[in-house]
């Protein structure tokens, strides 16, 4: 129970699995005719940036924490 309650191996991923379903969600609303083409390059812009914001923060952290190398003086 406790892995599932953790994530388990969705851990971590829940940002990209939400902005991948946002980013179709607005070309799925084009496609239908519910927005126009502004509507969803916002749209997608938006959740672009939080995934890559996402994606540079994941490497700031393996960088600085415990997988970097400290060259000690």
């Amino acid at each position: 129970m406790n892995k599932f309650i953790s994530g388990g191996f969705l851990a971590g991923k829940r940002t990209y699995i939400v902005s991948s379903i946002g980013i179709l969600s607005a070309i799925g609303a084009y496609l239908v005719g519910d927005t126009d083409i502004f509507g969803v390059m916002q749209s997608i812009f938006t959740l672009g940036g939080i995934y890559f914001l996402r994606k540079s923060n994941e490497n700031k952290r393996k960088r600085n924490g415990k997988n970097s190398r400290k060259i000690s003086e």
